[in-house]
């Protein structure tokens, strides 16, 4: 279901901003949901940007609110119970805050495109997989039926799965959730979106196959795609990604260049993340873990969310919220050891 809740329209639909490069820019974005135990801030005053042609990953530990975030860009928020407080969302010069239900139609698909991180729930159980191909195709493109069969039967193939034909006369139960992610992946990029929104796209993937997914995607960035790609696998980021957001309990804590975040870590939740990713080269070495628990979202501390599991913990952390600090070349953190610096 459609956010319909948003708390501040500042302009009106249709609205242009001068971006440059830019293709996507989310300004103090506060999203909160109310459900029977009380109302909780799931993102808390995100702000980042995509480029142009740029792959940005944005990682996390569960729950740390990657999803609502992503989920907010197209306004797919569900209201109720969720609820868009603040914010500013502009795609490609264009106020996304402000469209009205029929302009968000026509970009959703057509310009983002969003990979959902559970297929079965994305895909309608009720209409056969060419049936929801080919719906797609035939909004967005100037398509005969049987023109969007054969497109939509071809990038069944191309993310690897076998006996395409036969698989477009499937409903989603029939086919294992490998194959429901990999026909999700192919809607995602079938119509050459300018944004793909990426929500663990490849988790129930076998490796070849990811590797085939992300070939694919790195064809379109050719074509100037952007990506935001969610995801736990630091691995995936370093190979698919030119920048980073780091996120923690609803807070975006660190960002910064590829090279930066895995070769000069800033934020401790940061370097807690990085430590924990094995390595195949140099001296054996015992994996360290970030001790502690992601706190509850109705129990978030008064000043730095990190601040109960961090080891260097002083009394402002406590009290108050760590600004950004600039750590030069683009590459931001918000810590309190960083004052000063």
């Amino acid at each position: 279901m459609m956010d319909t809740s948003i708390r501040n329209k500042k302009t009106k639909s249709g609205e242009r901003c001068e971006s440059g490069n830019r293709l996507l820019t989310v300004k103090d974005l506060t999203v909160c949901f109310s459900i029977d135990e009380g109302t909780f801030v799931a993102a808390d005053r995100i702000s980042f940007y995509v480029e142009k042609g740029e792959n940005v990953g944005l990682v996390g530990e569960s729950g740390c609110g990657k999803s609502v975030t992503a989920l907010s860009i197209p306004r797919l928020i569900p209201s109720p119970p969720g609820t868009i407080e603040s914010g500013e969302i502009w795609f490609d010069g264009r106020d996304i805050m402000s469209m009205t239900s029929e302009e968000l139609r026509d970009i959703r698909g057509r310009a983002i495109s969003m990979i959902f991180q559970e297929p079965l729930s994305a895909l309608s159980p009720l209409h056969r997989i060419g049936r929801q191909m080919t719906e797609t195709l035939l909004l967005h493109r100037d398509m005969s039926q049987k023109e969007a069969w054969q497109f939509a039967e071809q990038w069944l193939g191309k993310v690897g799965i076998p006996d395409a034909a036969d698989r477009m006369f499937a409903y989603p139960f029939q086919l294992s959730g490998g194959m429901q992610q990999r026909i999700m992946i192919a809607m995602a990029l079938m119509l050459a979106p300018n944004l793909i929104i990426a929500d663990e796209p490849t988790t129930a993937l076998d490796v070849t196959t990811q590797a085939q997914v992300f070939e694919l995607i790195k064809a379109m960035k050719k074509k100037h795609t952007s990506m935001l790609l969610i995801t736990h696998d630091m691995g995936v980021v370093w190979e698919m990604c030119e920048r980073i957001l780091v996120m923690y309990a609803s807070r975006i804590v660190e960002s910064g260049s590829r090279e930066d975040i895995f070769s000069n870590p800033k934020h401790p939740y940061t370097i807690g993340l990085l430590n924990a990713i094995p390595k195949l080269t140099g001296a054996r070495r015992q994996l360290k873990d970030i001790p502690g628990q992601v706190p509850s979202p109705f129990d978030y501390p008064k000043g730095c969310h990190f601040e109960k599991r961090c080891a260097f913990s002083m009394e402002r952390c406590i009290t108050e919220k760590p600004p950004f600090y600039d750590c030069g070349n683009g590459h931001r953190a918000a810590c309190f050891l960083l004052a000063g610096k």
